[in-house]
């Protein structure tokens, strides 16, 4: 392999040598039009040894602002892995190793932990476009909930190391997940208020609403996949028949519809708006 590298950089004397006409300042900005990450880098190495500083130094920076982190996220590579999962299978469970940081690709996830007693309580229903697992970076050995997929599922498992360098490196993706973090951190504290001061009649209607993603484009018809009752319940700690009370009642004021699907009227949020 090393001779091949030697054999390759050999062969390209005319392609080092055009470089120095690219230094130019009436031509360095033909670097802009190149788009991919695999010719920019192409281009820094060249450029470095034909000794082109100027042109080096632009097609770095020109490769960390092509930097697409959706085309990261969307497929496999050094140091991350796209894994699939059948539903009720483990991306990890409490007390495993925290290692890796995730991202849901396709499916649904459920964040849940167990108490010393078997009890367990839902944190979280992950789905498309969601992190989880950062807790590996922030120095936690050891997971502290468990992650369960509730359909057929594609994730994205970054290594730790790796996600720590992107985070670094890549100011486009780490806005992207510092927007995330603290949207979700807004979330978990309107959940606990949620918890602290509303009935378990708000809370499993804001529950579902939320889940149904209610107000967003990539949901417009407020449809979500059959949850079970038991998951419900342990989201918004009540009880399995209380859920089931409530469910029959939203469904006889016309708040949701079963079709298969899910379906959740806007109506409901009168529920939750409700003093």
């Amino acid at each position: 392999m090393p001779r091949a590298r030697t054999a390759s950089r050999s062969s390209k004397p005319s392609t080092i040598r055009k470089l120095t006409e690219l230094a130019e300042p009436a031509t360095l900005a033909k670097i802009a039009k190149i788009t991919k990450l695999s010719e920019l880098a192409e281009l820094a190495e060249l450029a470095r040894l034909a000794k082109v500083e100027r042109l080096a130094r632009l097609a770095e920076s020109a490769q960390g602002a092509a930097f697409d982190a959706q085309s990261y996220l969307d497929s496999a590579g050094p140091a991350r892995r796209i894994v699939s999962y059948r539903r009720g299978a483990k991306v990890f469970a409490q007390g495993g190793p925290g290692d890796s940081v995730m991202y849901l690709q396709r499916g649904g996830i459920k964040i849940s932990v167990l108490s010393r007693l078997g009890k367990e309580a839902v944190v979280a229903m992950l789905t498309p476009g969601d992190f989880f697992g950062e807790g590996a970076l922030t120095g936690q050995p050891v997971r502290i909930v468990t992650a369960t997929a509730t359909m057929a599922s594609t994730v994205l498992v970054i290594e730790k190391d790796a996600m720590v360098r992107l985070l670094h490196e890549q100011e486009t993706f780490a806005n992207r997940f510092i927007k995330y973090m603290l949207a979700r951190n807004i979330r978990i504290e309107a959940d606990l208020v949620d918890h602290l001061f509303n009935s378990s009649e708000k809370r499993l209607a804001r529950t579902l609403l939320l889940l149904a993603r209610y107000g967003q484009l990539d949901n417009p018809h407020n449809v979500l996949p059959t949850i079970s009752q038991e998951t419900l319940a342990e989201m918004i700690g009540t009880t399995r028949s209380r859920v089931n009370f409530f469910m029959n009642k939203f469904k006889k004021l016309g708040f949701i519809e079963y079709n298969g699907d899910l379906r959740i009227n806007s109506s409901l949020l009168t529920v939750v708006l409700h003093d």
